[in-house]
């Protein structure tokens, strides 16, 4: 990536802000697989909490600081932070001046398809904050506006260029893939994501995979680096997401996702973001207030 298209990626990535000083989430269109996110914020944030997917970021202003296996991390401007999926991790601004910075939140079966042709499974980095201007570049581009949408042909060249910048800092050998089966998993997977909000027993997703509950967990997990039963869960919470941006009624929302009660869309959303339903939604642009029967 030339010196010219690192610097207008990174201009892209001031021209879309949040008033200075106040906390707020800006979301941007999404593409099948990636999420992108901007954030401001003062104090802590984010509560320990985990995703299904790699969290992919940098820090725009500030000091950003989270807990990530078992040590305080701290991230500068111009730094990016990979975090693997399902690793707990909090955060938070490191000072008193707040914090700004960009996430992009990529499904791991993306980089698991990039990386089948190497014949090696998904690269796990041990430290979540990397000095490499390449990759900060790389990520720059795909951050940098937010207000448009990903362009498909963007998004080959993107998954290409990450999947070898995140194995060169992979310290941790990476084990072979092995025989992933596919077709199975594809399906059991596209299953989940169609019958989200109800729930799927173990037989019924074995009849449409085509393997036993315990084979169909293990290929799952090497594909998509989560369980069926958590990937599930979490497209209901991104269902519920959707529907709280419209303004619906929170226990509706809850029943409409598959969650028993309102309480319970609560505990696990809570788990997934780290926050609270009503403290996503009051960040988010345009919402300067959520109700408080949602906090």
């Amino acid at each position: 990536m030339s010196q010219d298209l690192n610097s207008r990626a990174f201009e892209g990535l001031e021209r879309l802000c949040v008033t200075p000083g106040a906390s707020g989430i800006v979301t941007a269109p999404e593409f099948p697989g990636i999420e992108r996110m901007q954030a401001n914020f003062s104090g802590n944030a984010f509560e320990p909490h985990r995703h299904d997917t790699y969290g992919l970021g940098l820090t725009m202003k500030g000091v950003q600081t989270f807990s990530y296996r078992g040590e305080r991390r701290f991230s500068l401007p111009g730094q990016v932070i990979v975090l693997h999926p399902d690793e707990e991790h909090d955060g938070g601004a490191g000072t008193e001046e707040g914090l700004q910075y960009r996430m992009l939140y990529l499904e791991p079966a993306l980089l698991t398809e990039c990386l089948e042709g190497k014949g090696i499974g998904l690269p796990f980095i041990d430290t979540p904050v990397i000095q490499d201007k390449a990759l900060a570049g790389l990520l720059a581009a795909a951050l940098g506006e937010l207000d448009s949408a990903l362009e498909p042909l963007f998004v080959d060249d993107f998954v290409s260029q990450l999947a070898e910048g995140l194995t060169r800092h992979a310290r941790i050998p990476q084990r072979p893939l092995g025989a992933v089966a596919w077709r199975q998993v594809r399906r059991a997977r596209d299953y989940l994501d169609t019958h989200a909000t109800r729930a799927v027993s173990s037989r019924e997703l074995e009849d449409v995979a085509g393997l036993d509950r315990f084979m169909l967990s293990r290929h799952f997990r090497v594909a998509f680096a989560t369980s069926p039963h958590r990937f599930q869960l979490m497209r209901r919470l991104q269902r519920a997401r959707t529907m709280m941006g419209l303004g619906e009624p929170l226990a509706e929302i809850a029943f409409a996702t598959g969650f028993a009660d309102q309480s319970h869309l609560n505990r696990h959303f809570k788990k997934a973001y780290g926050m609270t339903p009503g403290h996503w939604l009051a960040l988010r642009r345009g919402f300067p207030q959520a109700p408080s029967a949602w906090r």
